[in-house]
């Protein structure tokens, strides 16, 4: 059916279970549980939903394998979905994850058991690309620092540093990327990518190919990370390759970056200020809270009302091409 047929099936559901508030804003923060009711609704007959309250944080591994039972499909984020999390869900078809990661998610025990798994890598760029540029826009040009003077009645100016040809490293060149590198182009910046899965073809006219991270990261101003998986790829000896200080941006994983080498970075000055919007373990309390000059936003590079729509309704609907329902 048409994405309006769904979203008006999910408002008809809703609307009887209570789930939506009474504003627009608090319909579209609800829309991930409405995903769930209508696909459950469908499938179940509204027997059977896997959750249809909001839930503030990610499920531990207790928790989802709780809500698994008996359930043929589930709508997934971050939670655990490991062996132990497959195997304890005999009835489970598919795995629909919203958004483009997923490494939370045990590929080989899904194969075993026979579970599809499917992701949603294009509902996030657009959203993602554009707070970075948002959070290096507002530290290039000391916005934080400007604001909270402000606010403490205080009258103090700093110059900052403009994006038109500043080099910006990029590690890792997906999706997220290219979009991201697109809005930076627009503000003439020189664009310089990282990503030993490319090759130099893959870049685009006047896009520099950096085969070596210690050499790119040399001279460079801006470092913004987009690559997949969870291995460290800034440690200590990246770091010491930094020869003028640098911004460093995140919003892909916070195990690309070792988090002790990034604190040494910053006392040292050699990491001028920074962006993270994702972390070693979430909700983060870490060392990176006690920097001014850390700008932390609490994982939503995807909250715009567009993404999370888009992205769930794709989800919805990879779930039933899963369970043979389209």
């Amino acid at each position: 059916k048409s994405r309006d047929t769904y979203r008006g099936q999910a408002m008809r559901a809703s609307t009887s279970r209570g789930i939506f508030g009474s504003t627009t804003s608090a319909m579209e923060e609800s829309w991930s549980r409405v995903a769930m009711l209508v696909v459950f609704n469908l499938i179940k007959n509204r027997e059977r939903v896997i959750a249809n309250e909001r839930i503030a944080q990610r499920l531990t591994e207790e928790e989802i394998i709780a809500h698994l039972q008996g359930i043929d499909g589930l709508i997934a984020g971050l939670e655990p979905l490991n062996r132990r999390v497959i195997e304890s869900a005999p009835q489970l078809k598919a795995i629909a994850r919203v958004g483009i990661g997923v490494a939370n998610v045990d590929f080989d025990a899904a194969r075993d058991h026979g579970v599809k798994v499917s992701s949603t890598p294009e509902g996030p760029v657009i959203a993602v690309s554009e707070l970075t540029v948002a959070a290096l826009l507002a530290l290039a040009r000391n916005l934080i620092s400007a604001n909270s003077a402000l606010h403490a009645r205080q009258w103090k100016k700093s110059i900052g540093t403009g994006l038109s040809n500043t080099r910006v490293l990029f590690v890792g060149y997906g999706r997220i990327g290219r979009r991201t590198a697109t809005l930076l182009r627009a503000f003439g910046a020189h664009i310089a990518v990282y990503d030993p899965f490319l090759t130099p073809e893959a870049l685009r006219e006047g896009e520099e190919w950096v085969a070596d991270l210690k050499t790119g990261l040399a001279h460079t101003e801006v470092v913004t990370m987009h690559a997949a998986g969870n291995d460290c790829l800034i440690g200590p000896e990246e770091f010491a390759a930094i020869e003028n200080p640098v911004i460093l941006l995140n919003s892909a994983r916070g195990e690309l970056v070792d988090e002790n080498a990034l604190v040494q970075a910053l006392q040292s000055g050699k990491v001028r200020a920074a962006w993270f919007d994702a972390f070693w373990k979430e909700p983060y309390t870490g060392p990176l809270c006690d920097f001014e000059q850390v700008l932390l936003t609490p994982h939503t590079a995807t909250y715009t009302a567009q993404c999370r729509l888009d992205m769930e309704m794709a989800a919805v609907e990879n779930l039933l091409r899963d369970l043979g329902l389209q």
